[in-house]
């Protein structure tokens, strides 16, 4: 899945996930996982990660290997995180094809900025307890006030307009070559991402269908 923060991945993919019963996988969450049970792989990236370094792409591929070869993928499964770069998408594309498997869809959700801006920047979080709010779709009971202890609510820095921006940016400049790559493979479908989350899922149950 390809989109730019704020899109919906996240929530479309467990979705997807649920109505297909296939696994929803994001690299986050595997070198979370690898680094708290101290795998092998997930040592061997923490120690880019203790260096500031970028996990090099090879590691990367097989720490995504090792998951994809347990069982609950063996009837498919969704990557939402990788590929981020084309390097990386050909280096899927020769380890998919080793272990006989081959990506049916890309699907690319877009939204427009400013809508992105909008969702991105209504973000509150408690100064108390921690506990995050959407203005947009779970406000607080109280503008500005915690449900949870009555602290107050503020809005965190990488959540102003300016980061925000900054970080759509990044993505084009980086996402922009991946969406050609996918196109000239004749794997990419476009999804309008900007409609209710309802009519998004619609859209991906009947793209993935045809």
């Amino acid at each position: 899945m390809l989109g730019p923060p704020g899109a919906g991945k996240g929530t479309q993919a467990e979705r997807i996930s649920i109505s297909y019963s296939v696994p929803h996988i994001s690299t986050g969450d595997i070198f979370r996982e690898n680094l708290r049970q101290g795998t092998a792989l997930g040592l061997k990236a923490k120690e880019y990660m203790d260096r500031g370094e970028l996990v090099p792409d090879a590691l990367v591929i097989d720490i995504v290997k090792d998951r994809l070869e347990n069982p609950d993928c063996r009837d498919g499964f969704i990557l939402d995180g990788f590929p981020r770069t084309v390097a990386q998408a050909d280096a899927l594309k020769g380890m998919l094809s080793e272990m006989g498997i081959y990506i049916d869809h890309v699907l690319n959700i877009q939204v427009p900025q400013d809508v992105v801006v909008k969702r991105l920047t209504a973000r509150r979080t408690c100064g108390s307890c921690g506990s995050i709010y959407h203005l947009l779709y779970d406000p607080p009971r109280v503008e500005g006030v915690c449900d949870d202890c009555g602290g107050e609510l503020y809005r965190r820095d990488d959540d102003s307009e300016e980061t925000v921006l900054a970080r759509l940016e990044e993505y084009a400049g980086k996402t922009q070559p991946l969406i050609e790559y996918y196109s000239r493979e004749g794997l990419l479908w476009d999804i309008d991402g900007s409609a209710e989350p309802d009519e998004v899922f619609e859209e991906i149950r009947a793209t993935v269908a045809g």
